[in-house]
């Protein structure tokens, strides 16, 4: 025995090393046809990695105190050697992590990878998704700008138009009356502490997975077809074939990564907004207040509901509403089939319909307010939600093709 099988038997003695790579890697059978869309999944882990080491890189020279974050961000970018690198790296992969995560949950919607036996393995998903949403809305304060400031102040007021207990609650989630040290501090404690949530949710999404097994783009169930010696017929090893394949989606996305890094890291002002340049000041308000890209739809949502008995609270309702509704789209789906590839024309029209409302909805949150832009925003949030409330009824009624026995190359 080689002087390396003796070194893994004696961990093997004493922990799980050659059976954790075995179930999760080397004899995880996965569906053979996976295409272009099942990348981002594993992008996404690698921008979590990176996410949480150059956060954690920055939080080494940043101050989390008001009189100092603005001149502590201008440090790191001028006088930390390659800090400007680390901290465009930190502020492009913030973007960078919702647009594969978005590509990631539309292959969940196209695909049906919510449905059984993946309806934990989904709900799961949209947790990890809230995480991502709370850990971007803490760090977005941190720089000090103006756009930072205004934004979180914008966002932590929507707490005051809760009925009865609001006024306390924004004074709560603030830590004082206007946002200030005090709020900068905890936002930069919990903006710390949610990427290591956040990597244990992935965790627990990746044993969910590897238990009910992947999906695949025809939707067909590849453990229900096994040889004599238990291997699904349609499945090949992860390890080698889809660790070799996730490794050339991993170079396409860092040449793609480092061509905004390096020569637009403020991608015109959708990663990094002009006003947040300029340090935050409590007295002068920027002429137009809006969130980073990823929460504009929801934002342009909040927006587009007018508010009732003179409080924005409906419109608060209509804005968490379009995330809770994630939630229950696996009881949703009545369709006798999973994938699009088999789907009708009525669910296709509806994905197309949904997809073109979320971008325009993301495109007119960016926007200053006025009547039309307002009237778009109220037709495109109506149809963002059909698409989930009306789905009991088209999904149940559209014509679907027959789907075959085997998976299709």
């Amino acid at each position: 025995m080689s002087t390396m099988k003796k070194f893994m038997a004696w961990v093997d003695e004493r922990y799980p090393a050659t059976q954790v790579w075995e179930e999760h890697l080397s004899k995880y059978y996965a569906p053979k046809n996976f295409n272009f869309w099942y990348y981002f999944g594993s992008l996404a882990l690698l921008v979590l990695v990176m996410q949480i080491l150059t956060g954690v890189w920055l939080a080494m020279s940043y101050k989390p105190d008001a009189t100092l974050a603005f001149a502590s961000v201008e440090y790191i970018m001028r006088d930390v050697d390659w800090g400007w690198l680390i901290r465009y790296m930190h502020s492009t992969g913030a973007s960078a992590f919702f647009i594969v995560i978005y590509l990631h949950m539309f292959r969940g919607l196209i695909y049906g990878s919510y449905r059984k036996p993946r309806e934990l393995l989904w709900i799961i998903g949209v947790i990890i998704y809230l995480a991502m949403m709370a850990t971007a809305f803490f760090g977005y304060l941190l720089p000090w700008g103006q756009m930072s400031f205004w934004g979180a102040q914008v966002i932590v007021n929507l707490f005051a138009a809760v009925p009865f207990v609001g006024e306390e609650l924004s004074v709560w989630v603030r830590g004082d009356y206007v946002i200030s040290d005090v709020t900068l501090n905890r936002f930069f404690a919990f903006h710390f502490l949610l990427p290591f949530i956040l990597a244990a949710l992935v965790f627990v999404h990746i044993v969910a997975l590897h238990k009910v097994g992947s999906n695949n783009p025809d939707g067909i169930e590849i453990k229900k077809n096994k040889d004599e010696n238990g291997i699904p017929r349609d499945g090949i090893p992860f390890h080698p074939y889809y660790t070799v394949k996730d490794i050339v989606g991993v170079v396409g996305f860092l040449m793609i990564f480092s061509a905004i890094l390096f020569f637009a890291p403020e991608m015109g002002g959708y990663f990094l907004e002009a006003p947040n340049f300029e340090p935050a000041n409590p007295l002068k308000t920027p002429a137009h207040i809006a969130p980073v890209w990823y929460f504009t739809p929801f934002y342009a949502m909040l927006r587009a509901i007018p508010p009732m008995f003179g409080s924005q609270f409906p419109g608060v309702v209509v804005m968490f509403g379009a995330i809770a509704v994630l939630f229950v789209l696996p009881w949703l789906d009545r369709s006798p089939v999973k994938s699009i590839r088999y789907k009708g024309p009525l669910f296709k029209i509806a994905i197309a319909i949904f997809v073109v409302s979320f971008v325009v909805l993301g495109w007119l949150g960016v926007q200053s307010s006025t009547p039309t832009k307002t009237l778009l925003a109220q037709i495109f949030t109506a149809l963002y939600f059909a698409f989930f409330f009306l789905m009991p009824w088209y999904s149940k009624i559209d014509k679907t093709k027959p789907v075959p026995e085997r998976v299709t190359e």
